[in-house]
């Protein structure tokens, strides 16, 4: 099973925009990592949101990915129905030297 938490969308919705650290701020959808990448557009979908907030097994932020991404990846040549957002989340900006 995969674990999706919700909270309140932020009154900024246009993730294509913002950086990791905006994304970590920001009230979101966080997902675990090892969603594919059908099942994260579909939540995408119900939920009507842009992004989601990939976090790993202990619940700690490790990337970002938007409709935009999962849609380029889901129709690239390489896509398989076996590609995890771990496999494509983007971390941006001062994320990815952050500590936890």
């Amino acid at each position: 099973m995969t674990l999706l938490q919700t909270h309140p969308r932020p009154a900024h919705t246009n993730a294509e925009r913002w950086t990791a650290t905006d994304a970590m701020d920001a009230a979101g959808l966080q997902v675990w990592d090892d969603m594919t990448v059908e099942v994260a557009l579909s939540v995408m979908s119900a939920a009507r949101t842009s992004h989601l907030v990939v976090c790993d097994e202990d619940g700690r932020y490790t990337g970002l990915v938007t409709r935009t991404r999962l849609t380029a990846v889901r129709n690239g040549s390489a896509y398989t129905d076996r590609v995890r957002l771990r496999d494509i989340a983007t971390v941006d900006g001062p994320v990815s030297g952050r500590s936890s």
